[in-house]
């Protein structure tokens, strides 16, 4: 395991080393701006470099994301050099941005979707850490002690809740996959899927304290969206929903006027930009303020104002990850966010 070190123009202290931008200016000691930021995007991240990436023919069946690797002019062996190398870029433009990245290695050929931590743990600003249940068996072998061992040694754990049980009982959450947080209001968005049972769902939230808002998402052939964080990304003061796939005018309008009444300026991305990643991003704090991880892909999909809405809020940084998008995720999916506290800041940590 290994740390990729933010960018040098990153103090200890999270001041930018340019207050020149706008986003920038925002950052001042006591500001609620930056109170806010802190708590609903994480400065730090975990990312998976894996040896033997593939599309996972067994979560086909309900990710209609995916490629066939059929149609893929490439071996097998090729497509995971290309994956192994987009993780190492997108390390290298985080770091780059002032984000602290815990890059894991993985060498086992029966986790074709490690690449995609976020599905299997979640952390939280009280020192908790969740394990979550996988609807997939062949995904359940991603949850790796090494790495929560890795949290602990470098942050404030104040306990680790492990709800992997749930999957015997046929009950299943994948993490924040499943669950788009809203840590400042303390909500929990969710597409309903067999990746996101609602029992499941109370149950983790509950314990969180967390209120759930859930709804039906399909695709245009009206097919449940698998995982909320592809129509969905909600951050310090903006959001990017698929408002177009949310099934019911009721739940739509519901969603939306949440968003709104929490601060934030709605995005709305219809279903073919949802096709193409739009919505599967992520608001990190960076050394000079907060930046939108996001595809290169999900990027050009946003038309010029919804862009312009973007950059009132977030240094957009678009990344490449064509190959790993083969697997039916994108940028987000490729980060499990840090919200932990430092190491003797949470009693038991």
């Amino acid at each position: 395991m290994t740390s990729v070190a933010p960018s040098r123009r990153a103090s200890s202290s999270g001041d930018p080393a340019d207050a020149a931008s706008p986003v920038a200016i925002r950052r001042r000691d006591g500001d609620p701006e930056e109170a806010r930021l802190a708590l609903q995007s994480p400065a730090a991240v975990v990312m998976v470099r894996p040896r033997f990436f593939a599309p996972n023919p067994e979560t086909a069946a309900d990710n209609a994301f995916q490629t066939d690797p059929a149609e893929v002019d490439a071996s097998r062996a090729e497509i995971a050099a290309r994956a192994r190398a987009e993780v190492e870029g997108v390390a290298e433009a985080l770091a780059g941005a002032g984000v602290r990245v815990h890059l894991v290695e993985d060498e086992r050929a029966d986790r074709p979707d490690a690449v995609f931590p976020n599905n299997w743990f979640s952390t939280h600003a009280d020192g908790r850490l969740l394990l979550y249940p996988m609807h997939s068996p062949s995904r359940r072998a991603e949850r790796r002690g090494d790495v929560v061992e890795l949290l602990r040694a470098s942050y404030g754990v104040s306990s680790v809740i492990d709800r992997s049980g749930l999957e015997s009982h046929g009950l299943h959450v994948e993490g924040t996959g499943a669950l788009v947080f809203d840590h400042v209001d303390r909500v929990a968005y969710v597409a309903l899927s067999q990746r996101a049972d609602r029992a499941a769902v109370e149950l983790v939230c509950r314990g969180l304290g967390y209120d759930v808002e859930a709804f039906t998402a399909t695709d245009a052939d009206g097919v449940p969206i698998y995982h909320t964080n592809v129509m969905m990304s909600v951050a310090s003061r903006l959001a990017l929903v698929g408002l177009e796939a949310v099934a019911s005018q009721s739940e739509r309008r519901r969603v939306a006027e949440r968003l709104a009444a929490s601060g934030r300026e709605v995005v709305a991305l219809d279903r073919a930009q949802l096709a193409e990643f739009a919505g599967n991003a992520l608001e990190l704090r960076g050394a000079d303020g907060p930046v939108l991880a996001v595809s290169s892909r999900g990027w050009a999909a946003l038309t010029r104002r919804q862009r312009a809405a973007v950059e009132r809020h977030a240094r957009p940084l678009p990344l490449d990850v064509p190959t790993i998008e083969l697997a039916g995720g994108s940028v987000r999916c490729m980060l499990a966010g840090v919200h932990l506290p430092g190491r003797g800041a949470v009693a038991g940590g």
